[in-house]
């Protein structure tokens, strides 16, 4: 199986995706800040920091599941077990998003969200546990 190209794409794809998500949330803080927007008497100024929180920890979460992916490509072995929730909630997060994405921006960001999704199940099953004894089975002597 051609784990190794799997972990490979999805980390580029996910380091891709990570400075991507920060300037969408720049672009969403600057419109509040612009715009003066309030939801229920909030503070703007408040609104605006959270929108860059949320923006450079979700960045900052893609690249390290990113790295994870990385690094179970570059040593060809399954992520260890915070290596596995970390890709697990990132799969998570991407199915969830996916749903989402469809009413409010539309099918091409679904479908961007559904491969990326896609790429990191891919990974996780490929490096399963039983892939190990798999790939031992079927090596040549």
């Amino acid at each position: 199986m051609a784990r190794r190209p799997i972990a490979l794409v999805t980390a580029a794809v996910l380091f891709l995706e990570a400075p991507a998500i920060v300037a969408l949330n720049a672009v969403m803080a600057r419109f509040v800040e612009i715009q003066s927007m309030s939801l229920d008497g909030l503070d703007p100024d408040h609104m605006v920091t959270g929108t860059w929180a949320l923006g450079i920890v979700s960045g900052l979460l893609l690249a390290l599941c990113a790295t994870v992916a990385l690094v179970a490509g570059i040593r060809d072995k399954r992520p260890g077990r915070v290596g596995r929730g970390l890709l697990i909630g990132c799969a998570v997060v991407h199915g969830v998003l996916g749903a989402v994405t469809i009413g409010l921006i539309g099918w091409g960001a679904f479908a961007f969200m559904t491969v990326v999704l896609g790429l990191v199940v891919l990974t996780l099953v490929a490096y399963g546990k039983g892939a190990d004894a798999l790939d031992e089975a079927t090596a040549p002597a």
